[in-house]
């Protein structure tokens, strides 16, 4: 994706309540592991890019256990990486800088203090956060006003902005992608995705229509009517994911295509890499499962994060949609691929290269139409049955013991479900 080109937009129900410390100190690990891998995988440049996309955004704040739908994943993401990726600051060449509320307002000063460490010019940058942040409250008039601004930096002088606002009256919030790859106008199409469902007259003057409005105040377009039809063509022909209000998640949130093949590569690949090759004794499919859905968040392409909520399959969500937190499984994980990317750190990337073969192999088993498995409410029945032995837990409490659901006939779970 390119600096101010727009890849879709996301309508986000606003959530109250805080990530539990016991959730949000397991997003920090998790997220920290995968940032990592990625850079070891793609390089730096390439997390840059993966944030400043909205549906892989959303992707990865649903593996970590958030609410899949909601806005608290956008300030929940932005913690955690400051959390898992502050110690490594030095090490990685990044800074996650800002936040929401009052944090937002210590951008500039991080940014200096940046600047003086690496050399960098810490006021351009401070001066690129501001102006990013003007452009998103004044230039662009949509009724969201904001209170979260992440702004993350490299050593390079690289750096994506991640922000979000509200409209209270409507319990709705939108956020805006910003990447200085590709960026040449702070004023002229300068996003590279924002997100949210349009409602509403909206005042951009980002807009590139808008440049004889922002030279002279006059004139809307130059040229006639036929340049906004063209571009209202245009919008209408990118995706947008529309995120419900409600809590639970469905069937039709989730491409079961992708999540068969994700469970079939779970039973596949499980006993062959992670028993032998990672030697973790006691991994199980479930966990290989988890694995298999974090793997795509580290290699897939955009494309793959159509329906992020199928990414909440892999560790629940902490209002137990779609199913209490599993600790142990969520542990597992964390720890499996802590292992694989400080193997690769120190020149040994087999394990690594484990995962990147699970995700091919979910892949290659996607497109073959793999096994008939489970349905959506079977899967579901079952985790929520195996919850408490696998440490389920909510922001509410541990999960209750529960009688496990008979499966409907014609129905068969493609992979053994131990921890």
């Amino acid at each position: 994706m390119t600096g101010g080109a727009p890849t879709g937009s996301a309508d986000l129900p606003l959530h109250g309540g805080r990530v539990p410390p016991w959730l949000f100190e397991r997003m920090a690990r998790l997220g920290s592991v995968i940032a990592q891998a990625i850079v070891l995988e793609y390089g730096r440049d390439e997390l840059l890019r993966r944030l400043s996309h909205p549906f892989w955004f959303q992707a990865f704040g649903s593996l970590m256990g958030m609410d899949w739908h909601s806005s608290g994943i956008t300030t929940s993401v932005v913690g955690a990486l400051q959390r898992g990726l502050g110690p490594l600051e030095r090490e990685l060449g990044l800074k996650v800088c800002g936040g929401r509320g009052r944090h937002s307002r210590r951008t500039p000063a991080e940014l200096l203090a940046f600047g003086e460490r690496t050399g960098r010019d810490g006021a351009a940058l401070a001066t690129s956060s501001r102006l990013v942040a003007k452009v998103d409250s004044a230039a662009v008039q949509d009724g969201y006003a904001l209170y979260l601004h992440a702004f993350v930096v490299a050593d390079d002088g690289a750096w994506v902005v991640v922000q979000q606002g509200m409209d209270g009256q409507a319990r709705r919030a939108r956020r805006y992608h910003w990447r200085s790859e590709g960026l040449t106008s702070f004023v002229d199409e300068p996003h590279a995705a924002i997100e949210g469902r349009p409602g509403g007259l909206v005042v951009n003057l980002t807009d590139r229509r808008a440049a004889p409005a922002r030279e002279a105040q006059v004139a809307l377009v130059r040229g006639g009517p036929e340049p906004v039809l063209a571009a209202l063509r245009r919008a209408a022909a990118l995706p947008h994911l529309q995120l419900p209000g409600r809590h639970a998640v469905r069937a039709d949130d989730v491409a079961m295509r992708r999540l068969r093949g994700a469970l079939a590569a779970a039973a596949e690949r499980g006993p062959v890499d992670f028993g032998g090759l990672l030697l973790t004794p006691g991994v199980g499919a479930r966990t290989v499962l988890s694995l298999a859905l974090a793997a795509e968040v580290i290699h897939g392409t955009q494309s793959r994060f159509s329906d992020p909520a199928r990414f909440s399959l892999a560790h629940g969500g902490k209002d137990g949609h779609p199913f209490p937190v599993p600790l142990k499984v969520y542990d597992e994980t964390i720890r499996v691929l802590r292992r694989a990317v400080d193997g690769a750190r120190l020149g040994r990337d087999e394990q690594l290269a484990a995962v990147r073969r699970l995700d091919a192999e979910a892949r290659r088993l996607e497109s073959a139409g793999a096994g008939r498995g489970p349905s959506f409410d079977e899967f579901l029945a079952t985790e929520r049955a195996q919850s408490p032995a696998r440490g389920g837990r909510t922001a509410l409490g541990s999960a209750p013991p529960r009688p496990a659901a008979r499966p409907r006939p014609g129905g068969q779970l493609a992979l053994p479900l131990r921890r």
